[in-house]
């Protein structure tokens, strides 16, 4: 999509189809008893159950006497308005800047509820070994979701093929492609379509979820932005919640379980490359973090 920001109607859209995949949760699935201890199976949507990390996770879980169900989700587009519509407690999929379009958007009030690793956004090919030789007026993927798009974009112009208006910023889309400088032209896809894209197309920005899927290498990326600089803060992965649930004890317990467990941290490692860098912030920082980003979303909607 060329849009800037997800729309109400593809977000309420993207619910009813939700509804019709995963079925009907407990309104009280999840929720903690007196003791902290979970009353029913907890719910998290994800994308990438088979990734190597869930599998660690649902067992160290299990052993703190937590039982864990894992709905695997086939795009971005589908885990928050299931979470919004309650057929799921929790998910882990998504950054902290397409949180903040996602409630902007839908006018939803989502949560931050933990952190989990940064992962560098990669652009990939299946025609050049090295960014220099891409030759001029090629084609190059991008992801279509605004946050991952704008993204992609200041990747592209590090890596010197494109050069943005005013310098470009989290916000920046197609439009804002100064074409008489750029290199390459560019195009966008689904996330889920670019690596697709690898035969028709110069190179792709490929998102982490998507690289083993394709049978490429982490190494194989030409190019790819810094997960360590703290201008990512928007780019931190979160665990996600419904607002009411932001001090649930049992979520709390996972989040904890997810950040500290050695298993899980090896199959992080594992489903990333060692690409991924391990955040653990505050959840106030968290929520100080999601409302600064959704009010530039709002400010440049």
């Amino acid at each position: 999509m060329s849009r800037r920001f997800t729309t109400l109607a593809a977000a309420a859209a993207a619910a009813l189809l939700v509804t019709g995949l995963t079925g009907c949760a407990s309104a009280d699935a999840g929720k903690a008893g007196s003791d902290g201890a979970a009353d029913d199976v907890v719910k998290i949507g994800v994308v990438g159950k088979s990734d190597p990390q869930w599998a660690a996770f649902e067992k160290a879980a299990k052993a703190e006497g937590i039982e864990v169900e894992l709905v695997d989700f086939g795009s971005y587009e589908l885990p928050n308005p299931a979470l919004t519509e309650g057929e799921i407690d929790l998910n882990q999929f998504q950054h902290v800047i397409y949180l903040a379009q996602y409630n902007e958007a839908a006018g939803e009030d989502l949560v931050a509820i933990g952190s989990t690793q940064t992962y560098p956004l990669g652009l990939y090919s299946s025609k050049y070994d090295d960014v220099e030789d891409i030759a001029d007026g090629e084609t190059v993927a991008v992801p279509d979701d605004a946050s991952n798009q704008a993204r992609g974009l200041l990747v592209l112009q590090s890596a010197g093929l494109i050069e943005l208006k005013d310098g470009g910023s989290p916000f920046s889309d197609l439009s804002d492609i100064d074409e008489a400088k750029s290199k390459v032209k560019v195009t966008a896809l689904e996330a889920a379509l670019t690596p697709e894209a690898l035969p028709d197309v110069a190179a792709a920005i490929i998102n982490n979820d998507f690289v083993e899927e394709a049978g490429l290498e982490f190494d194989d990326a030409l190019f790819t932005d810094d997960a360590s600089d703290p201008a990512a803060a928007p780019y931190v992965n979160i665990f996600a919640s419904r607002a009411d649930d932001v001090d649930n004890e049992t979520y709390l317990k996972l989040i904890e379980i997810f950040q500290t467990d050695e298993a899980v941290q090896k199959g992080l490692a594992e489903s990333s490359g060692g690409t991924g860098v391990t955040v653990q912030l505050p959840q106030e920082e968290l929520a100080k973090t999601l409302k600064t980003v959704q009010k530039d979303v709002a400010d440049n909607s």
